[in-house]
């Protein structure tokens, strides 16, 4: 029996190759040295923003982290994450939305919505200013969209989030992210769609998208 795999490579060069990666990702790991919390953005058109954000919330919650999340604009969608949620003390989710845009069709009503779930975003943030923070992890899911629209000045969230205390993680869900939130973050992922069961007209499913 031949002790190549299908590239070619021996597990003799395999082993090496492996030892090498190793030293590289050593490295690597010693250079991340400082200490703090961190903004993730998750946009893009892809699907996976809110459920990758729901996912840390939860491997939060299994190192018993407390979790804040509020929800920007699903407001009216019973969820499975909803109910999901009850099951850990750790995670206290919060919703600010009335619903998708195009349900509302009203401006102001849909304003003042988003402006409610902002100041009790910004009453979370400051509750981890102290010895003993309420959150770990505080997650702010469709706040994007929140911001295409403008419902909220995005000159204002980047400045609270720049001055989030220091160990607190913040997760900013929702596609079409304005640059200078973009800019401030300090992990970005961009979910490109290759393709969606939607586009070929198959429903939303119950578990899978809500």
């Amino acid at each position: 029996m031949s002790d190549s795999n299908k590239s070619g490579e021996t597990a003799a060069e395999h082993n090496a190759r492996m030892q090498e990666m190793q030293k590289k990702q050593k490295k690597r790991v010693a250079k991340a040295n400082i200490e703090r919390g961190i903004v993730i953005v998750n946009t893009g058109n892809g699907k996976g923003k809110s459920s990758s954000a729901f996912g840390t919330a939860i491997r939060a919650a299994g190192h018993g982290q407390n979790v804040g999340i509020m929800q920007f604009i699903k407001g009216t969608w019973k969820t499975g994450e909803a109910e999901a949620f009850k099951r850990f003390p750790e995670i206290d989710h919060k919703v600010s939305g009335d619903g998708f845009t195009w349900n509302t069709q009203d401006l102001n009503e849909d304003t003042a919505s988003a402006q409610h779930g902002w100041n009790k975003t910004v009453e979370m943030i400051e509750s981890c200013r102290c010895d003993k923070p309420t959150y770990d992890l505080i997650i702010l899911d469709e706040l994007n969209i929140a911001l295409r629209y403008d419902y909220l000045n995005i000159n204002d969230v980047v400045q609270v989030l720049l001055d989030k205390p220091l160990m607190l993680n913040i997760i900013v869900t929702g596609r079409d992210a304005k640059p200078e939130l973009i800019e401030i973050a300090d992990t970005v992922t961009d979910m490109v769609m290759v393709k969606h069961a939607f586009e070929a007209g198959i429903r939303a499913q119950k578990g899978v998208e809500f």
